[in-house]
């Protein structure tokens, strides 16, 4: 019971929710883009029938031998320099980009290039921050833009839905990450981080806020 339990308090969180969508228990191979932080252990444990192919710079940012045993696949790459012939196209049932296009002078044009991956039919989930992120008040963690110094450029829905669209894609849903449960848990959230002694960081208040957008999109052709 406590292990569903937290199973299913893990998949509120955005990303996890959206693929639960579309595959809940089902077979799909899934491409990760920025695939840190022990992202193919804490996704597959979720969806046990995920294929799992990451994307990153560096495929020893916070990975080790237990997340590289679960993967299929990984493509260590610059994603600026546009070279993806070594991902398949027409291959992967879903794409995550999740907080990595802020990062890339250029990530309309990834984004161009990995609309062909996805199979026709397949799904791609992107979230960055957005411009409310612009007056937000500056703290660890990142609340505000500019927090984070490796932020290069601001992305807009309207901006990235003309892409889909002109790229053979439909929008699914856009709008502000507002995760009713993340939102709940703001409170709780600060008060676990204070009974553990760490600091309360900016992503916290993210979905009470405001801080990130999305849109998730369906390649039609």
């Amino acid at each position: 019971m406590i292990q569903a339990l937290k199973r299913w308090m893990r998949l509120q969180n955005p990303k996890y929710a959206f693929l639960h969508q579309f595959f809940a228990n089902d077979s799909f191979t899934l491409l990760d883009i920025g695939a840190g932080n022990h992202s193919a252990s804490k996704t597959v444990s979720l969806f046990t029938n995920c294929n799992y192919y990451g994307v990153d710079l560096d495929k020893n940012y916070n990975n080790n031998e237990a997340d590289f045993a679960v993967m299929k696949g990984f493509y260590e790459m610059d994603l600026t320099q546009l070279n993806f012939e070594s991902i398949p196209n027409n291959f992967f049932d879903a794409i995550l980009i999740v907080h990595v296009i802020e990062h890339l002078h250029n990530g309309d044009e990834v984004l161009k290039g990995l609309v062909e991956k996805l199979k026709v039919g397949g799904v791609m989930y992107v979230e960055y921050p957005g411009k409310r992120s612009l007056t937000l008040p500056s703290m660890k963690g990142t609340l505000n833009y500019y927090d984070d110094a490796s932020h290069v450029r601001l992305y807009s829905i309207d901006e990235l839905n003309d892409l889909f669209l002109s790229n053979g894609c439909s929008v699914l849903s856009e709008g502000n990450r507002r995760s009713l449960f993340l939102v709940l848990m703001t409170p709780f959230r600060v008060v676990l981080r204070w009974l553990r002694g760490k600091a309360v960081t900016g992503n916290i208040f993210w979905d009470v806020l405001g801080f990130a957008e999305y849109v998730s999109i369906v390649r039609e052709k």
